[in-house]
């Protein structure tokens, strides 16, 4: 397991510490309970009048559609994902009508909502136990035509999940990465008033 270097100035619960994107895999299967407790968490993000436009497309290591998934990766993705125990594609829809109606427009914050999904989706694998790690190094076109996605849901990404492995399955320029990341200061994001010139 790698040392968290990261250090907070405010009293910022551990999970979100916790909570780190190792490409490190060690194989193991995650069960179908499992990766549905994390998509559980996921379906409560706040969306745009309750739309909950976000999908979620995955395969379990070992299953039928298990290369389908992994092959629509690009090959440096495929190179680590092929460790872990699920891969899962975030899709956000593009179109939201009022309930009841047919009347649909498009969505401003669809991509939004579904990064406030995948946020408390890594949230909750943590919780569990499990790693997360999201990539848009994907061949998005293969992707829709592989995994037959209609052109009004856009693609967002593809996610990796399983139980973090020896960073010694990685090759060696990729084991010195191994580690949590730090983050910018506060200072350097948030900013009172206009946005400063």
């Amino acid at each position: 397991m790698a040392t968290n270097i990261r250090a907070v100035t405010r009293a910022v619960d551990t999970l979100f510490l916790d909570r780190w994107s190792p490409r490190a895999f060690d194989g193991s299967a995650i069960s179908q309970d499992d990766l549905d407790t994390i998509f559980d968490a996921a379906r409560w993000a706040p969306s745009a009048f309750n739309y909950q436009p976000w999908r979620f497309l995955y395969a379990h290591r070992d299953s039928a559609d298990w290369q389908r998934f992994l092959n629509v990766l690009l090959p440096f993705n495929q190179s680590w994902v092929q460790h872990s125990g699920a891969i899962v594609f975030i899709l956000s829809d593009t179109l939201m009508a009022a309930p009841g109606s047919e009347d649909y427009k498009p969505s401003h914050s669809h991509s939004f909502d579904a990064g406030a999904a995948w946020a408390l989706l890594a949230l909750q694998a943590t919780r569990l136990g499990y790693h997360t790690h999201g990539m848009t190094g994907v061949d998005f076109d293969k992707a829709r035509a592989e995994l037959g996605v209609p052109d009004r849901f856009r693609i967002e990404a593809a996610v990796a999940i399983g139980k973090q492995g020896d960073k010694t399955v990685l090759p060696e320029a990729l084991q010195a990465r191994e580690f949590p990341s730090d983050r910018k200061p506060i200072e350097d994001f948030a900013f009172a008033g206009n946005f400063p010139g």
